[in-house]
């Protein structure tokens, strides 16, 4: 009978390899800074809930946790970004002579050269204060919580605080991929989390959670438009010798105010948009018809947000010096009160505010004891990653800026708004972990994630290096006496993308429209990111 059971077991472990084999689509920041256990075990954990963090990965496991017990989770990340920024062969990104390579791409006179971008550092973003460097390249995140049940109760209470999104990390002044961006943080934090759950009867039981959390997106970024206008403008100012310091064409044109070009600085820009309350809920079941088979889904509420916050747009003086020349021409007058060009302010500042939804997501997976000695997971999930078409930002005033570009791009830019592309897709993941029960103490885990982006490929950009990749974890539990439990893992993701010159409409697209933003037109552009996670969790009974 044992054997029989047994082999039933084992075909359906041998079913859920097989499946694997399917290319399914899943997001890269989700689920990597919440559970050491569920990392070790490639985030398959809705039919075994990681101790109090089941809150967020099924909450109906909470009814597992028996007594007072309190965990701490602490979370240790290394982050490695890089890209590179090539001009490919026969690089001439506007036809226009004279204007020769982006400087990007490293020496002029070399065509085929290429600058490097390279980060470790990591940030935080503090509430009331904004994003902060973390000293040193591995920063360390606490998290924990607590679940209360009594005696013989069915009713299960607990409470979380943890990160359930973090993409945020630094670049130096100088970094060649600080036009996108130098500093990001993308941050989500519920410091709220009450949740109950009941036990219906030995096979089932259900569990809801009211989540309240803390929403950050803080941008700092400099900002240049490599257009083919301001190429036109660079050679009118080369055939005008404005270095000599003259104006031929004074008083009916003046272009020598400052140096202007597609490879010049516009400016820098900081974004500081905050949510503090952005509620949303949690419903989880959790089915165990026998001591070795169970069966969890879990469904995570969407979160329509309305961020809100300040920006600051500080120019350079040869890009406000240029333009209060134009606008103290004659024809540049006319012009500028035709088309609101811009009027040469060096610096803007105000309120700002953003629509966004925190996308709902639902997750589903089974537990499987397939030997006495070894347990197998297997999880599926949906991310409503499509709710991210656009990134509407509205501003309090008219922008000098906006007003230069939604003559090119009238669709996406007002005097006062801007709707930036992100154009997300709904996403699909999956993964399967293995347990091997050394003994009736110890614990050892391996589990791996299959993981591809959501940003389609011609909305690729340098903010965000997200691309394919796999999540490979390896941990252990132990049992240190009846009433503590420790858990250890250490993961492993990477992810490589290759966007060519013009394909890629956020980053290096070339036509005259593209201004709203193609930092690095005509270029080839390549993306790495890095990440080693090592995690802990103490958890006893109180």
């Amino acid at each position: 009978m044992f054997i029989k059971g047994c082999s039933k077991r084992i075909g359906l472990a041998v079913a859920l390899l097989l499946l694997m084999v399917g290319s399914v689509r899943a997001q890269l920041t989700q689920n990597l800074t919440i559970s050491p256990k569920a990392l070790s075990l490639g985030n398959a954990v809705t039919a075994d809930p990681p101790g109090i963090m089941a809150i967020q990965y099924n909450p109906a496991g909470l009814t597992q946790l028996e007594g007072r017990q309190f965990e701490v989770n602490l979370l240790g990340a290394y982050l490695d970004v890089d890209a590179d920024f090539i001009a490919p062969p026969g690089y001439n990104v506007f036809g226009i002579d004279g204007l020769g390579t982006d400087p990007m791409t490293g020496k002029q006179a070399d065509p085929v050269a290429n600058t490097h971008s390279h980060t470790n550092t990591a940030n935080i973003y503090i509430p009331g204060i904004g994003i902060q460097k973390l000293p040193a390249p591995i920063g360390v995140l606490p998290t924990g919580g607590f679940s209360i049940q009594n005696p013989g109760s069915k009713l299960t209470f607990a409470n979380a605080f943890y990160v359930p999104m973090f993409a945020n990390f630094s670049r130096k002044n100088t970094d060649p991929a600080r036009y996108e961006p130098q500093n990001v943080a993308i941050q989500r934090v519920t410091y709220l989390s009450p949740t109950v759950a009941y036990k219906i009867n030995d096979h089932w039981s259900v569990g809801l959670g009211i989540h309240f959390s803390d929403q950050a997106l803080a941008i700092d970024q400099w900002m240049r438009a490599p257009n083919m206008l301001l190429g036109v403008a660079q050679v009118l100012q080369n055939a005008f010798d404005c270095k000599s310091g003259n104006e031929p064409l004074q008083p009916w044109i003046a272009l020598c105010g400052g140096n202007v070009g597609p490879w010049d600085d516009i400016g820098t820009m900081h974004l500081n948009l905050q949510q503090t309350i952005s509620p949303s809920y949690d419903f989880g079941v959790m089915w165990t018809p026998t001591s070795w088979f169970s069966w969890g889904a879990n469904y995570e509420s969407s979160s329509a947000m309305n961020l809100t916050g300040t920006y600051e747009l500080d120019y350079t003086k040869d890009w406000s010096g240029f333009w209060q020349s134009v606008n103290s021409s004659v024809f540049g007058a006319i012009g500028a009160a035709i088309l609101s060009l811009p009027s040469g302010v060096p610096r803007e500042a105000g309120n700002v505010s953003v629509k966004l939804d925190y996308p709902q997501h639902f997750q589903t997976g089974i537990s499987v004891k397939v030997h006495p000695r070894l347990t197998v997971n297997f999880d599926v999930s949906w991310t409503d990653y499509s709710s991210w078409d656009y990134l509407h930002l509205k501003f309090d005033r008219n922008l000098e800026f906006l007003s230069a570009a939604r003559i090119l791009s009238p669709t996406l830019v007002t005097k006062n708004t801007l709707d930036f592309p992100l154009g997300f897709t709904d996403v699909w993941n999956y993964g399967i972990g293995f347990t091997f029960h050394a003994s009736s103490r110890l614990d050892l885990r391996m589990g791996v994630e299959r993981r591809d982006s959501v940003i389609p490929k011609d909305k690729r950009s340098v903010m965000a290096p997200f691309g394919g990749a796999d999540l490979w974890g390896v941990g252990m539990g132990y049992r240190w006496d009846k009433d503590t439990q420790i858990d250890m893992s250490l993961s492993y993701l990477e992810s490589n993308e290759y966007i060519p010159a013009n394909t890629s409409c956020n980053v290096n697209c070339t036509s005259i429209t593209n201004i709203i933003y193609n930092p690095y037109a005509g270029l080839d552009v390549k993306t790495r990111l890095r990440a080693v996670l090592a995690g802990l969790t103490f958890r006893t009974k109180f």
